[in-house]
């Protein structure tokens, strides 16, 4: 006797529901990586009794590996100006300090960015299509400096009248 098509769907049906709910028990109770016998059993709890959270401290991913291999201090951000390869294009702020022989360059996004970072004797700040400014030390005092869309802006040293070495603190950007 021929099966009905409208049974043989039902059966599929059934039979696919059995599949992944096994695939699902399997994988919880043998150890399969993702599965949840990643705790001390089946039925452990992931996070306890209470749901887990997040807090954002806003601090620079990475930042002790760049310290090691780029000798640069990132602190915190909001992830809006990140450092960015000088060789990945245009736009990019670019940061020339006396102690390095190469450019630093950081990568904007979104409508408003800033980042606190260390990089001293920071002698020019290129600009790119963002209204930037940083926040420069010498000593106790403290200076901002606007920068110019698109150009190069004499900052720390080249913009002090007894050339004092400054030290970068701050970037602020916005559109």
């Amino acid at each position: 006797m021929p099966v009905k098509p409208q049974r043989k769907r039902l059966t599929r049906r059934a039979l696919g529901a059995a599949a992944v709910g096994a695939l699902a028990w399997i994988t919880a109770t043998t150890g399969i990586p993702g599965g949840a016998s990643q705790q001390t059993g089946p039925t452990a709890l992931v996070a306890g009794d209470a749901p887990g959270y997040t807090v954002e401290d806003f601090t620079y991913p990475h930042a002790d590996k760049i310290l090691a291999e780029k000798n640069i201090v990132l602190k915190r951000g909001d992830g809006h100006i990140t450092l960015a390869d000088c060789a990945a294009g245009t736009g990019l702020l670019e940061i020339l300090a006396r102690d390095r022989t190469d450019k630093i360059c950081f990568k904007v996004v979104g409508d408003s960015g800033w980042l606190t970072l260390e990089i001293p004797a920071v002698y020019a700040v290129k600009g790119n299509d963002y209204t930037t400014s940083v926040d420069m030390t010498v000593g106790t005092e403290e200076k901002s400096f606007d920068i110019s869309k698109n150009a190069w802006t004499s900052v720390g040293e080249t913009a002090d009248p007894e050339g004092r070495d400054h030290l970068l603190v701050e970037i602020r950007s916005s559109k």
